[in-house]
Order: C-alpha cells, then sequence, then structure tokens
C-alpha cells in the first residue's frame, strides 16, 4: 500500500442534522451536517403524505376508455361502409357533393 494517500478515517464523525438530531459514526470527515435524517424524514417517521391530485391508474383509466371508443367509432365507419376500411369510408365521407 502506498504511504499518505488515503484520507484519515475518524471513527467519533459527529453528524448533525437540522431537526436537531445528532449521532456518532464513522467518516474520512470529522462534522457532517444533515438537512434530513432518519429520524425526521417522512418516509421512516410513517407521515408520508402522498399529494396526488390526479392518481396515474386514473389517467390510464381515461386512457383506456378513449381507446375503446376510438376503436368503436372505426368498427362503425366500418360496417358502415359496407366492409371496407376505414380510412376508405372516412375519405369517401370527407368528399364534396356538387
Amino acid at each position: 500500500m502506498k504511504p499518505a494517500i488515503h484520507p484519515t478515517y475518524h471513527d467519533d464523525c459527529q453528524v448533525t442534522c437540522a431537526c436537531g438530531n445528532k449521532f456518532t459514526t464513522g467518516s474520512t470527515l470529522e462534522k457532517i451536517d444533515l438537512e434530513v435524517c432518519s429520524k425526521c424524514h417522512p418516509f421512516f417517521t410513517g407521515q408520508q403524505k402522498f399529494v396526488d391530485i390526479k392518481g396515474r391508474i386514473d389517467k390510464f383509466k381515461e386512457k383506456q376508455a378513449r381507446g375503446v371508443a376510438y376503436k368503436a367509432k372505426l368498427n362503425a365507419m366500418k360496417s358502415a361502409s359496407g366492409g371496407k376500411s376505414a380510412a376508405t369510408a372516412k375519405k369517401k365521407d370527407t368528399k364534396k357533393v356538387n
């Protein structure tokens, strides 16, 4: 091992959180200041709040409903055109009548 290339390891590193919690750990730093620790983080305290105005599941269900409605419209156009494709039926409907 090469001498003087490794940082000094401190067994008594003092960790201080913004909530006031203090504990000791080992680190290459002498002092660590944290904003959030396991004593004040919502995930660990059980006070986690879900701020989801419109959930992912609701959005997915709406998208699925639009897809089903679109397929029904295409099938209706296809049956109305006598078995031709929906694109052909759509072109036929958009032609101008003199």
